[in-house]
Order: C-alpha cells, then structure tokens, then sequence
C-alpha cells in the first residue's frame, strides 16, 4: 500500500472519529429535572442536539444513599423528553435522583444526572376547586382541595389536604377591585360571604397555600354570580 493511500485512510477515520465525538458530545441531554404538582413527579430534559434523528432516552433512578441505580421500566428507549416517575418517588419524604441517557445507531451518550429531589419539600399545589350559590344571606362558596395520584385501598383519591397542612385563599372582587379576601384553613370547605350588594354581581377567585414551605398555588379560574 502506497504511503499516499495510507494517509488518505487515516485522514478519513481521524474524520469520521472527531464527527462521532461531536455527534456524542451533542446527544448527551440537559437540564435534567424533577417537576412535581400535586406529587405527580415529572422527570424532564432537553436535547439540543443538531441530528434530525430524534434519539431514545433510557431513565434510571434511586434513593440517595443507594449504590445501584434502577431501570425505569416505562422510560427505556422512549422519544418523549419526559418521564412519569410518580411511583418510583412514592415515599414522599425520601431523596431521589435520576439520570437519563441518549441512543441513536452506534451511538450511546454518558449519563445526564438530575440534582436531588424531595417530592415533600418540591411539589407544587394546584388551585382548589371552586363552586358557587347564592342564598338570601349572600354567597356561598364551596371549595375542593386538589387531588393527589394516590389513592386509598377502595380506590378513592387521597387529597392533598391529607399530606399536607394547607390553608384557602378567597378573594371576592368586584370591578377589578378587591372587596373581600378570607383565609381559612383546608378543613372549612364552605364559607358564606355576607353583608354584600342586592342584585350585584361579584367575581371570586381562590388559592391553597403551604405555610410550612411558604409557597401557594396558582389561583383558580375566575367564577362570577350575581346576589339576589
């Protein structure tokens, strides 16, 4: 083999190497993130990787302390950027981290690893429901605590009034103006607003807030009615 031909030969795998490099480099996903609400933990990552090929994304997990990680049986070889972990993070006082990794043909990307994340200090709460009547004696607003993903040995679902100390919000408002705001603990699910305007029409909004994390919900879709 002549000397030309060998270093044309080593020219084109030198190539095809540092295009590999560059192609794992890129592969491997970011921004590995738990993202929890109302316990339901979601397991979120980018990919900015410059291939048209969408890669598959293998997920493991385990609690802090442990040496092995464990498959998340769901997440192996999926195309979405997310992974439902809610059951793998059942125990909500426990630490977890994930890790995810990326596959295309002959390529395998290094593992992606999540910082640690507590489901009990890291949820989010949602809005309560809320329901609206109007009797002689004003406005009765009935409220509905959010839901969890468990649920009790008959089936029922397990509100989040029952993991957590949680405390209602009520703003009632009239013209954009705040003309009443109550705050009441989650065990009270009807309040009555008295004292109000005859045949006026009010606007109500409400939110949970965690006191022990400081954090609330986002407040609830706008619900109006008119007194009698």
């Amino acid at each position: 083999m002549s000397i030309a031909l060998i270093l044309l030969l080593l020219k084109f795998t030198c190539m095809e190497v540092a295009g590999s490099v560059e192609l794992l480099e890129g592969l491997a996903p970011q921004r590995v993130k738990f993202h929890s609400l109302d316990y339901q933990n979601i397991l979120h990552w980018k990919h900015y990787s410059s291939s048209l090929r969408t890669p598959r994304y293998f997920v493991q997990y385990k609690i802090y302390g442990q040496k092995h990680w464990t498959d998340v049986a769901h997440c192996q070889g999926i195309r979405e950027q997310l992974c439902d972990v809610t059951q793998q993070t059942a125990e909500t006082r426990d630490w977890y981290y994930a890790r995810v990794r990326a596959a295309m043909p002959g390529v395998l990307s290094s593992w992606a690893l999540s910082p640690r994340f507590n489901p009990h200090l890291e949820t989010s709460v949602s809005p309560p429901g809320l329901r609206l009547n109007v009797t002689e004696q004003g406005i009765v607003v009935r409220l509905r605590p959010p839901t969890s993903p468990f649920r009790r040995r008959n089936g029922s679902s397990i509100t989040m009034r029952k993991l957590h100390r949680l405390l209602y919000r009520v703003y009632l408002f009239r013209n954009n103006t705040v003309k009443v705001q109550r705050e009441l603990h989650s065990c009270v699910q009807q309040l009555l607003i008295a004292g109000l305007r005859r045949s006026t029409t009010y606007c109500l909004q409400a939110q949970v807030h965690l006191p022990e994390l400081g954090r609330s919900s986002t407040k609830s879709q706008t619900a109006c009615i008119t007194t009698l």
